[in-house]
């Protein structure tokens, strides 16, 4: 039996010599070979190329590459978009996890299924939940790019569950927080005024250290006493802060604006007129600052080796200790929403929660229990509880 559909598409449904059906389909110049083994199946298989020519979703199958090249595609197209290290965590993730699963099906074959099983055996390997979804947004990024160059009508990763996984900013298990007088060692032990005025700094403003790395002159409000954070230098190369929030006006520390003053006259000066440059006033490399400087200060102080992002923690800890209110301590620090400062900071706060508690017990009593009439006792069970009694 012969079917002959309308321009732009025609196809026929016939029989092969060995009984099987199969569909030959032209679309321009391209000619497309289906078989099945009924003439039902070629039917389904015509009436859905039919439905993607006219969504205009078809692609003959040998014009449609394999995963490796649609990734190895999505890639290049996202990297004069991206940061340096964001581009290595997504041809990582493409590397070593997509491509030896993926690599050769052609783009249409990934479906629900095979994402699914990718998926199962992932977590077989010990891939944590954590950095699987990270791969799942590599891989839905890149299926998106493929449904938009129209090699598949839809993207089967989206209807995938994600693994449920601890949350990203819940970093409390690697939190190092200085003490006070750990932070005066830290900056005692600093081995010039650069480094001391960077420490104290980072600790009293929390800003990250692409930020510091990334801070000029110009960035400084000194009328206000505020420092406005408006780029971060990562991997050679300056940037915009990631979010809205991470762009913010942070306020000083009356002790900290008079060693920036001082300091500003005693910086190496240059084109870029950065906070803290290298001695020829280049901006400095972050992982040369670590090990150069801050690594060996910490050393020197006797204090544990942590990283330089736990004197952003060591900052947030000190507006909790000083109950200053939650939605300060976001916009100070620049996190998205209260949620992430409560995720990565709640645990600090019960402390300071419970000394609340007592000092509006002091406040609305003056330290003392009133019993006018009532006194609070303990019942037979040992629990605490209200009991009339008489005087």
């Amino acid at each position: 039996m012969w079917t002959w559909l309308s321009n732009p598409l025609c196809c026929s449904i016939g029989l092969k010599q060995q009984g099987s059906c199969h569909v030959h389909s032209f679309f321009a110049t391209l000619r497309v070979l289906i078989s099945r083994k009924t003439q039902k199946e070629a039917n389904e298989i015509l009436g859905e190329i039919e439905r993607k020519v006219r969504q205009g979703s078809y692609a003959p199958s040998k014009s449609v590459p394999n995963f490796s090249a649609v990734a190895d595609i999505w890639l290049a197209s996202k990297e004069p978009n991206i940061r340096h290290s964001t581009h290595q965590q997504y041809q990582g993730h493409i590397e070593n996890h997509l491509k030896p699963y993926f690599g050769e099906m052609k783009v249409p074959q990934i479906t629900f299924e095979v994402i699914e099983g990718f998926k199962r055996q992932s977590l077989e390997k010990d891939v944590t939940p954590a950095t699987l979804k990270k791969l799942f947004v590599t891989l839905t990024g890149i299926l998106n790019y493929a449904v938009r160059v129209r090699y598949i009508d839809h993207n089967p990763a989206i209807y995938v569950e994600r693994p449920k996984a601890k949350s990203l900013h819940n970093d409390q298990e690697g939190m190092n927080i200085l003490r006070p007088e750990e932070i005066r060692a830290l900056l005692d032990a600093a081995a010039s005024e650069k480094d001391r005025v960077l420490f104290m700094t980072a600790v009293l403003t929390g800003m990250r250290e692409g930020e510091l790395l990334g801070l000029k002159w110009d960035d400084l409000d000194w009328h206000n006493g505020q420092i406005q954070v408006r780029r971060t230098y990562n991997h050679t190369r300056f940037y915009e802060p990631k979010t809205k929030t991470s762009k913010r006006k942070i306020d000083l520390a009356p002790e900290l604006i008079q060693r920036l003053k001082e300091w500003k006259l005693a910086c190496p000066p240059g084109d870029l007129n950065l906070v803290f440059p290298t001695s020829t006033g280049t901006p400095e490399d972050a992982m040369n600052m670590l090990k150069r400087q801050f690594l060996p200060a910490l050393r020197r102080a006797g204090l544990p080796r942590m990283r330089f992002h736990d004197l952003r923690h060591t900052y947030a800890s000190l507006l909790i200790d000083q109950g200053e209110h939650p939605k300060y301590i976001q916009t100070q620090m620049g996190h998205s929403s209260i949620n992430v400062t409560m995720d990565v900071y709640g645990h600090l706060m019960n402390s300071v929660k419970r000394e609340s508690a007592n000092r509006l017990g002091e406040a609305v009593l003056g330290g003392k229990l009133q019993t006018s009439g009532s006194k609070m006792v303990a019942d037979d069970q040992g629990e605490m509880g209200f009991r009339r009694l008489t005087d």
